[in-house]
């Protein structure tokens, strides 16, 4: 390898290690996180453990907390409903490097599907949609590197810790990552007009029993749901379902239909932990919205994302 090639390789690595998540292509290289083909064995990845009784394995965790949700009684606030109020950290959902069965590597555990529905755990792109989303992460600046928004559902499993705070008709999630927020109101109002797109979509709830479920339209199309590019286009509506099935562990679910981009709607799944920690707080995100200092420190020829499809 002659000076100025090796120059360049260790000025990405060492940016890449300086500034989580900034990761771009190298000589053409694809990132060790992307999914294994068919018949490839094994997936390396480092064990789970357990939670509230659970395996923290995706789909093992979705089939043991609906079943143990089936008996168990949740505390709950002064009107009635399921509290789900405190500090939680993801589970199941190791990283954002791609929600697809992925190998580990030197920045990543590794880990297995989030996606329990196809069962084949792979998101069920029409074929030309596919194409396009393998281009992502070799075209593209990351929207994360510019502090974009974290979407539904990705805020669900974004790094750091997360809040939910409860009053009569609303919830609040609040995220540490990139200080996201949703005050989502839980009595009957109509969704936004059709033609307003907002990062964080527009989201009403309501109580199925002691699930809480979310309904999120008017998305937009600027984020991806991981490192490796998957996503969605602006016409996706995505169903959320938060139960407690243990006085620690919140199983979430996501069911995303976009007909424009996949041939079926599919479905995610992991939980939320309690953080118990005394004195525990959120603390603050040092990023902001189209920051570009990994673009002038990397002189990468990568375009900034501007949405995957229709356009």
């Amino acid at each position: 390898m002659n000076l100025p090639v090796a120059r360049s390789v260790l000025t990405v690595t060492v940016v890449a290690l300086v500034l989580p998540g900034l990761d771009v292509p190298a000589l053409g290289q694809r990132p060790y996180y992307v999914t294994p083909p068919p018949g490839s064995g094994p997936t390396p990845m480092r064990p789970y453990g357990d939670s509230g009784g659970c395996s923290e394995e995706p789909a093992l965790l979705h089939r043991c907390a609906l079943e143990k949700a089936k008996t168990f009684t949740p505390p709950r606030t002064p009107d009635g409903v399921p509290d789900f109020q405190g500090y939680w950290a993801r589970i199941g959902a190791r990283n954002a490097e791609n929600i697809e069965e992925h190998p580990e590597g030197m920045d990543g555990s590794g880990g297995r599907s989030l996606i329990v529905d196809p069962a084949d755990g792979r998101i069920p792109y029409q074929p030309w949609a596919r194409a396009r989303v393998e281009t992502h992460w070799a075209t593209y600046w990351n929207p994360v590197q510019q502090c974009m928004p974290d979407t539904p559902p990705r805020q669900a499993y974004a790094a750091g810790a997360l809040q939910i705070v409860q009053a009569p008709g609303f919830v609040f999630f609040m995220a540490e990552q990139l200080h996201t927020y949703r005050v989502i109101p839980t009595t009957p109002r109509p969704h936004l007009g059709s033609n307003i797109h907002l990062f964080m979509g527009d989201s009403r709830a309501r109580w199925e029993g002691n699930t809480l479920v979310v309904d999120v339209t008017n998305l937009r199309d600027r984020v991806w749901l991981d490192h490796v590019g998957n996503t969605f286009s602006d016409s996706a509506r995505l169903v959320e379902r938060w139960t407690m099935f243990h006085p620690d562990v919140i199983h979430y679910q996501a069911t995303i239909d976009d007909p424009k981009v996949f041939t079926r709607p599919w479905t995610m799944a992991f939980a939320w932990r309690r953080n118990a920690e005394p004195g525990f707080e959120l603390l603050e995100s040092a990023c902001w919205e189209g920051v570009q200092v990994g673009q002038r420190l990397l002189r990468n020829e990568l375009r900034v994302y501007t949405g995957g499809f229709g356009r």
